[in-house]
């Protein structure tokens, strides 16, 4: 097995481990609801805020947690099925799928185990979120990224290229005499 097929599944393992192990140190540590200061000279801008989310992203639509538990699995086994047809050289595409796929799975396990996601990061002005989320967050952007770099550009981008010889302009007097 060569390395380039080891990617996906060393980088969501790496995320699946911090997600977890930040998810279990949070939920030992500090109490539902409540906030710790980690550097408080940074309290302003970012503490670990214990919470709990069934929902999607940003808490919306709690109520559709079953859904959501379905949606991450579906995803997890498409990016691993897609994965192996991934053209070599597309290392960036590799780790974006190896983030998400790690996000995935680390709040799948959540939502399987407990029936919500424990988030933890609460950077001011962001709703709070988790390694998996943020996993999932850089993963999306490393491919968009890719899509608009290796995109074909519209025609009315690229360099002008002459393709009919240029126009014969004449001026009063030519001719004449």
């Amino acid at each position: 097995m060569r390395l380039r097929d080891l990617v996906l599944f060393l980088i969501a393992l790496i995320v699946l481990g911090a997600d977890q192990a930040s998810k279990a140190w949070v939920i030992e540590n500090i109490p539902l609801n409540t906030t710790y200061d980690i550097l408080p000279p940074i309290r302003e801008l970012f503490v670990l805020t214990h919470i709990t989310n069934s929902g999607a992203a940003f808490g919306l639509f709690p109520q559709l947690s079953l859904v959501f538990t379905f949606v991450a699995l579906i995803v997890s086994l498409v990016i691993v099925a897609y994965y192996r047809s991934i053209p070599g050289g597309q290392w960036l595409v590799r780790v974006s799928l190896g983030l998400q796929l790690g996000g995935a799975i680390g709040n799948l396990i959540d939502r399987l185990r407990f029936g919500y996601v424990t988030d933890m990061l609460y950077v001011r002005y962001v709703p709070v979120f988790n390694i998996a989320d943020a996993s999932i967050v850089a993963g999306v952007g490393l491919l968009m990224f890719h899509l608009w770099r290796t995109s074909p550009k519209p025609a009315g981008q690229m360099a002008a290229t002459p393709t009919d010889p240029p126009e014969k302009f004449e001026t009063p007097g030519d001719g004449l005499g």
